[in-house]
This record gives C-alpha cells, structure tokens and sequence, in this order.
C-alpha cells in the first residue's frame, strides 16, 4: 500500500503535501449543487458582489474535502480503516475562486487500539493555507489505522 501503516507515523511529524490545487468556479458549484447546498454567497455572483468579500466565497465543506482529500495519497491510501472523527474544524480566511490550496498535516498523537491488536488510533491536524499563505483551514482528525501485516 502507498499509505503509512501505524508504526511508520510518530508524533510531531510533518508531511507537505505535494499535490496543490487551484479550486475553479466548476468545482464550487458543482460541490454546492451536489450538496443541495442553495447558500447564494456560494452561488449567485449578484447577491456576492453584495456582501462584504464583493464575490463568491467557496463552499467550506468542499475545502474541508479538499484539505484531507490532498493527504491522503501520502499518508491513507490503503492503510486507513476509517475516520472516527474530526473536531476544531475552522476556516479562518475565505477560499475564492482561483485561489490554490496546498496543505500540511502533523501528526499529533499515535496508539494502539486496546481491543484490536492490528490496528490503532492516529490524530492528525491537517492545515490548507492559499497561493498568499494565508491560513485557510485548520482541523483536528482522528483515524483508525491499519499495523503492518504480520
């Protein structure tokens, strides 16, 4: 598997990741329309260029997406058996249509499971930060992953 197993991640380590991604006008609608998300700060340009951001801000949720979705082919891919949860999710700068993403992850805690012995419990903060790196989302991600096969 191209992922890491448990025992190849440590606490404090850090990945930059090197798939970037300039996110399209395409991209957030179509997030926006397969969510049925009808949010018009997303979506119409008319009531945007109204707001305080003068356009579209980019749905969060296809950032919050993006952001994991950019670590995965280094860290996951294969070994990953599933999300348990994320928590201090936040977005402290809007994504615009154009911007380009990139992303960094720590890992912050390892263990092993204490009723499965082939797997174990990983805490990574992932963080996704603009062409201007400016920080644009930041969360906390807990994931069960595979050990290395016997």
């Amino acid at each position: 598997m191209a992922g890491l197993y448990l025992e190849d991640l440590a606490a404090d380590q850090v990945f930059s990741h090197p798939l970037h991604k300039t996110v399209t006008e395409s991209d957030n609608m179509l997030f926006s329309v397969m969510t049925l998300n009808p949010q018009p700060l997303h979506i119409d340009f008319d009531f945007a260029a109204k707001t305080e951001w003068g356009k579209p801000l980019v749905n969060s949720l296809f950032t919050l997406g993006l952001m994991i979705g950019i670590s995965v082919n280094d860290i996951t891919v294969g070994t990953i058996i599933a999300n348990l949860g994320m928590t201090e999710t936040v977005f402290p700068h809007p994504v615009f249509h154009g911007d380009t993403i990139r992303v960094e992850t720590t890992v912050i805690s390892v263990r092993e499971s204490k009723s499965r012995p082939d797997r174990g419990i990983v805490e990574f903060e992932h963080r996704a930060y603009n062409q201007h790196d400016a920080l644009v989302a930041r969360c906390t991600r807990q994931a069960m992953m595979r050990k290395k096969p016997a």
